[in-house]
Parts: C-alpha cells; sequence; structure tokens
C-alpha cells in the first residue's frame, strides 16, 4: 500500500461519496447500477483499443499476456477483473480505503489475481511504477485537479502505452441526462454524485492531452436509448458520455 501524500488530486468530499458506497459495488440493483448497466460496452471499447494497438489477437486464449495494466479509480474491480481475465498483470488503484478490500475479495472469489492499492497515480510516479495501458474511467470528473492527473497518468505510461480515459461532457443534456435524470427522477445515484460545474467538455481533456505530450487516437461517444434500454457507441455523439483513447510517442 502506497502512502498518499498531500501532493495529488485527492477531492476529499469526493472520496467519502464513494466510501459510503464502497459495499454495493458489485450488485447489479445498487448505486452503481447505471455502471453495470454501461460496463460491458465499456469493456468492449477498452479491450478494442488495446488489441488495435499492441496488435493482439482477441482469438486467443489470454490475448494481454505481458501487457502491464493500471486501473486508476478502480472501485470494487468492475474494469480490472476483466482485464485480468485477459491475461493482463493488473494493478487496481484507488484513494478510498474501503473500496479495496471489496475488489480484493471479490476476486479472490473469481480466482483472480489483482494487485489493488490504496494509492493515488502521483505516488505510483515517485515509486517508478510504468504501463503499458492505463484505465482511467469515469474518474477525472472526481478529481481536485485534473490536469494535474492527466500529467500523472503520462508519465507512468511506457512509449508507445496506451490510455483509455472517460467522463461526462458540461452540456445542457448531461445536467439533465446525469444529474436531473440518474440522481433525481430514476434515484440510480445518490443525490450529489456529481458536480455538473466538474464535468469536463471533450476540447477542454484534448487541451489536457496536449499538455501532457499525449497524441488522441480516438474519441467515442457512450449513447443510452432509454426506449431500448441499451447503451451504444457513437462516433459523433458526445454530449453526455464520452471516452478519449490516447498514447505516448
Amino acid at each position: 500500500m502506497s502512502k498518499l501524500t498531500s501532493n495529488n488530486t485527492i477531492d476529499a468530499s469526493e472520496v467519502v461519496k464513494f466510501e459510503a458506497m464502497a459495499e454495493e459495488w458489485w450488485d447489479p440493483k445498487g448505486k452503481f447500477k447505471p455502471l453495470h448497466m454501461l460496463n460491458p460496452l465499456r469493456v468492449q471499447y477498452i479491450v478494442g483499443q488495446i488489441a488495435t494497438q499492441f496488435n493482439r489477437d482477441l482469438n486467443s486464449l489470454m490475448p494481454f499476456k505481458g501487457l502491464r495494466l493500471l486501473d486508476i479509480g478502480c472501485g470494487g474491480g468492475l474494469l480490472s477483473e476483466p482485464m485480468a481475465r485477459l491475461g493482463a498483470e493488473v494493478i487496481g488503484a484507488d484513494v478510498a480505503p474501503k473500496n479495496i478490500p471489496v475488489a480484493q475479495a471479490h476476486a479472490k472469489q473469481s480466482g483472480l489475481t489483482i494487485d489493488y492499492r490504496n494509492t493515488v497515480a502521483e505516488a505510483l510516479v515517485d515509486e517508478g511504477e510504468l504501463f503499458d495501458v492505463i484505465l482511467n474511467m469515469e474518474v477525472i470528473e472526481h478529481v481536485a485537479q485534473p490536469q494535474m492527473l492527466i500529467n500523472a497518468c503520462a508519465a507512468l505510461l511506457k512509449k508507445d502505452g496506451i490510455m483509455l480515459c472517460s467522463t461526462i461532457n458540461r452540456t445542457p443534456k448531461s445536467y439533465i441526462v446525469a444529474i436531473i435524470g440518474a440522481e433525481r427522477v430514476m434515484r440510480w445515484l445518490p443525490i450529489g454524485t456529481h458536480q455538473w460545474n466538474k464535468f469536463i467538455k471533450p476540447p477542454e481533456l484534448a487541451d489536457m492531452f496536449k499538455v501532457a505530450s499525449l497524441s488522441l487516437n480516438d474519441k467515442s461517444g457512450f449513447v443510452f436509448n432509454p426506449v431500448l434500454w441499451r447503451w451504444s457507441l457513437s462516433s459523433s455523439d458526445l454530449s453526455v458520455n464520452y471516452v478519449m483513447a490516447v498514447t505516448k510517442s
């Protein structure tokens, strides 16, 4: 376990929120229901981008064998576990201490070896860690200094490595969908889970990557259809949830 220093991006109020929900990470009908609904599409996108970047055959038994992967803000391990099953050496990092034993217990139950740590990206930089892949999914809108997190991730990424970063766009539609809809109407999430003013527009995130000398490979939207009740990828609709794939060249 790495020491959490003061020189990091932690927003203490955000840690408190997720600490309170730690026991519900693996409950598909609990407070993380929206994430469970979205997760298959997240995994599909992530796997496709990694396979393309490293020319991996997804029909092989463990296509990500030999790749070292960091899941920053891993929570209960919803992404760490699929990546471990594909053969990656997975380090899951989270600032909320209560998330770690939950993730460890579920990984053990699933027969998976995952290195879960209560730490931050900046501490991993200080320790000289390096990764082929970084998953930075639904994290950046919860930190105090987004650019600082991106810079730390860039320092942790090996040459020709890839980072997948998803967040929520700051638009009138995202306020209606993510805050009024998800928190107040559907009650999928506790009220106050998201702060609209901390959402990040795609050009703003792209600029952060430029500052960190990361190259944009792809940007896609995660779009929810309330009629069909399912998520899909879109190359044009980034109005609410979206993801970017960047590389270090």
